[in-house]
């Protein structure tokens, strides 16, 4: 008689855990996990700020800055292509910078000159600070 308790006993363990089981799966809200759609964008999205608004002005890229002098508000300017003159109209775009301005100043070696040249880095009067990597257009 004892046996038979013993095993009744286990029984009536057994259909508690299921009956616990069966009440859990219940009160969880069942999660359904989908594959995110991929979307593709645009080209036009793809373009930066800054380089969407120098396609929109028709500019061309003629330097990167290398260097800023704070004390004298003057930039390093390794020219890339064409040349840049005193008098031409620039913008000079970065991470932070975004102006545009007329060349005032030229200088290379701490010489004063009319035209900066391909290959040459060269020394421009800025009216805000720049920062090393700013990319200058001519307008």
């Amino acid at each position: 008689m004892a046996i038979k308790k013993k095993v009744k006993a286990k029984a009536k363990k057994k259909s508690i855990k299921k009956s616990i089981k069966k009440a859990i799966k219940k009160s969880k809200p069942k999660i359904s996990i989908r594959p995110k759609k991929v979307v593709k964008k645009s080209v036009s999205k793809k373009i930066k700020k800054g380089a969407k608004k120098a396609l929109e002005l028709n500019l061309e890229k003629v330097g990167d800055v290398t260097h800023y002098f704070p004390h004298v508000k003057a930039a390093a300017v390794k020219v890339l292509k064409g040349g840049i003159k005193v008098g031409d109209q620039i913008y000079i775009k970065g991470h932070t910078t975004d102006f545009k301005e007329k060349v005032n100043s030229i200088q290379l070696d701490l010489v004063k000159i009319q035209e900066g040249k391909k290959g040459q880095e060269i020394g421009l009067l800025v009216k805000s600070r720049v920062r090393i990597g700013d990319s200058v257009y001519r307008i």
